[in-house]
């Protein structure tokens, strides 16, 4: 019988199946961090239990950690705190850390790649909505609540129901100026934020078969963004390359073996799909968003659409663009912005500072913007050191901070200021995001690096 992908990797971890319920899912590989595991080891030390399988638990300090001066103490409490408990939590059941000042520190969701913990086939879990990135290695990867961590901490499996399968397919090739981030804004512009709810996604086509891994990693990490329990692209050979030598990689006769079941982790000619959608890659140009959910994306040189134009009911639309201070059918070409985000576990990989680098390199930054250029991890801050990228930075006038979630999300020190409006690379443009009354214009490291030199909404393909 023709199977997806998706079928085969979850199928094979299938433990249980509960009548009319959900599926027992054995998980390989579950990653933890300061903000969402507290009260689930919490809940094993008041139940007297111990993590059942403390090899497959990984735990990395990412969200309240500072970007700048790491090697001091931190100064926040909570955040203090929180960090503190990560540490003791994961020496007391076994787990690897690596916390603040570690050299494998960074962002959980680009470490995890970076060490060869993400591999093909596997299961993985970690208390934060964007674990989706992981399946560009064809991995299904998700996201999971406080007392869904406790149960995996302690029985290694986790309760699910079978999410339905889609397919998006993108054939032909991207035009200029176009990265993984405007494919993955792209589409959810098409399917809104919750057009794939209920659904994993696999992506399909030249476009994603193009794509190096670092963005089918950005293509999968906003998955969810759509409404997707998550994404996953069919491993290939720029996968196996990726991930071979990696620390936690097989090694000799067992990476023989693994090759030999990751070959067959592909979609069958005549499998099945609950839904298809087909774009192409011609239509996609530079994108951006104008509202307050990372569905308000449009081509930069578009105009704002008309109120009528949308499925969405008027008055949130028009609540949206009010907080936003814009209105419908303006162009957003020439809106000054105040900020720059480069990071996150959407865009902190070293191809987006390449990407970056390539717009800002013998210009200067706007005296109007505020950049934060924050790498996903110590191994991407060395990769910007070696290849010169800093010293392109440091000669435009922008300043590198230390690896961390930073202004993604606003629950450490890296907060925008209330009006003020930063062209960011996060995932999510929500009200109040990156900060009480802040202002998120979703865009990928091409179009924030035109607006951190031009301290404006500008088309990137203007300046190349």
């Amino acid at each position: 019988m023709s199977t997806t992908l998706f079928d085969k990797v979850w199928d094979s971890h299938v433990v249980s199946r509960i009548s009319n319920g959900p599926d027992v899912l054995f998980i390989d590989r579950h990653m933890v961090h300061e903000v969402t595991s507290p009260v689930a080891f919490l809940g094993l030390k008041n139940r007297g239990i111990k993590v059942l399988y403390p090899e497959r638990t990984f735990a990395t300090a990412d969200h309240n950690t500072p970007t700048i001066n790491q090697h001091l103490p931190v100064s926040d409490k909570l955040s203090a705190n929180q960090l503190k408990v990560l540490e003791q939590n994961s020496k007391e059941h076994g787990i690897s850390y690596w916390g603040l000042g570690h050299e494998k520190n960074g962002i959980v969701h680009v470490v995890g790649p970076e060490y060869g913990i993400t591999l093909p086939g596997a299961t993985i879990v970690c208390g934060d909505s964007h674990t989706s990135t992981h399946g560009a290695f064809g991995a299904i990867a998700f996201g999971i609540g406080t007392s869904e961590v406790e149960m995996v901490l302690s029985t290694q499996c986790v309760m699910q129901p079978k999410p339905k399968k889609m397919r998006i397919t993108i054939n032909g090739s991207l035009n200029k100026g176009v990265t993984p981030k405007d494919v993955a804004l792209y589409i959810i512009s098409k399917l809104s934020t919750a057009g794939a709810t209920g659904y994993f996604v696999e992506y399909f086509g030249e476009v994603f078969s193009n794509m190096s891994m670092e963005g089918r990693m950005t293509v999968c990490n906003l998955s969810i963004e759509m409404g997707a329990r998550g994404g996953m692209i069919a491993p290939d050979d720029k996968t196996f390359e990726y991930i071979k030598g990696r620390e936690f990689t097989p090694k000799a006769e067992k990476w023989d073996i693994a090759m030999n079941y990751w070959k067959t982790l592909k979609t069958d000619s005549n499998a099945i799909f609950d839904k298809e959608m087909t774009f192409d890659g011609s239509d996609i140009s530079p994108m951006i968003t104008y509202g307050t959910n990372p569905g308000m994306g449009m081509g930069i040189s578009g105009e704002i659409p008309k109120v009528e134009d949308q499925s969405s009911a008027s008055k949130s639309y028009f609540k949206s663009l009010n907080y936003m201070d814009y209105s419908e059918g303006e162009s957003m070409i020439g809106k000054k912005i105040d900020f720059v985000f480069l990071g996150s576990c959407t865009n902190g990989r070293i191809e987006d500072f390449r990407d970056f680098a390539k717009i800002i390199k013998g210009r200067k930054k706007a005296d109007n913007v505020t950049a934060w250029l924050v790498p996903g991890s110590h191994k991407v801050e060395q990769a910007i050191k070696d290849e010169g990228i800093l010293e392109i930075l440091t000669e435009s006038g922008f300043d590198l901070r230390e690896p961390g979630c930073s202004a993604c999300l606003a629950m450490n020190d890296d907060k925008i200021p209330t009006g003020k409006y930063a062209v960011s690379t996060s995932n999510r443009n929500f009200e109040g995001r990156q900060g009480p009354g802040s202002r998120t214009i979703l865009a990928s490291p091409l179009v924030a690096a035109a607006a951190a030199v031009t301290g404006e909404i500008t088309d990137p393909r203007n300046l190349f």
